[in-house]
């Protein structure tokens, strides 16, 4: 079955309740959600907002293909309360879910890019991703997830809040 890696994204106040309730919908929704990184806050990454950000990580074996994981995960956010995704500019939100990995697969459409395109360049993505696959090799840059890390040149301060 095949896994499925997903960020959880968001700088709201309630925030990390939605988190706890988009997990149990992806379990639903989308497969079995077998890891959890921890919670790590972030300032805002290519904006400005007062409020910082939590981001977490989670690895999902799933049924699904990669356009279903999207279709589902944008239904997640819709409903747990997110506004419509702009393309011009990021901004604060609610709740964000990304896909960054989809087992070995690379996906490049105008809809779907995985890997996620700019992962790389994120520590708030690298640091709870290498928290759970360190060893994992990105299937295009064909690098280790803990080497991208280390070679990310994003120097943010990023730190697990639980």
């Amino acid at each position: 079955m095949p896994k499925v890696v997903l960020l959880l994204g968001g700088n709201q106040e309630k925030t990390r309740e939605v988190f706890d309730m988009s997990i149990e919908v992806i379990r639903k929704e989308v497969g079995s959600v077998i890891e959890l990184s921890g919670v790590y806050k972030s300032p805002p990454w290519g904006f400005d907002d007062p409020n910082w950000f939590f981001n977490q990580v989670l690895i999902v074996e799933t049924t699904s293909s990669p356009f279903e994981v999207l279709r589902k995960t944008q239904q997640i956010e819709k409903q747990m309360g997110r506004k419509k995704k702009t393309t011009l500019h990021y901004e604060g939100r609610l709740i964000d879910i990304d896909i960054l990995f989809f087992g070995d697969e690379v996906v490049a459409t105008s809809d779907l890019q995985i890997p996620h395109p700019r992962l790389h360049l994120r520590r708030f993505t690298l640091e709870p991703l290498n928290e759970l696959m360190p060893d994992y090799l990105h299937p295009v840059f064909k690098t280790r997830v803990d080497v991208l890390l280390e070679q990310c040149p994003d120097n943010s301060k990023v730190f697990v809040e639980s």
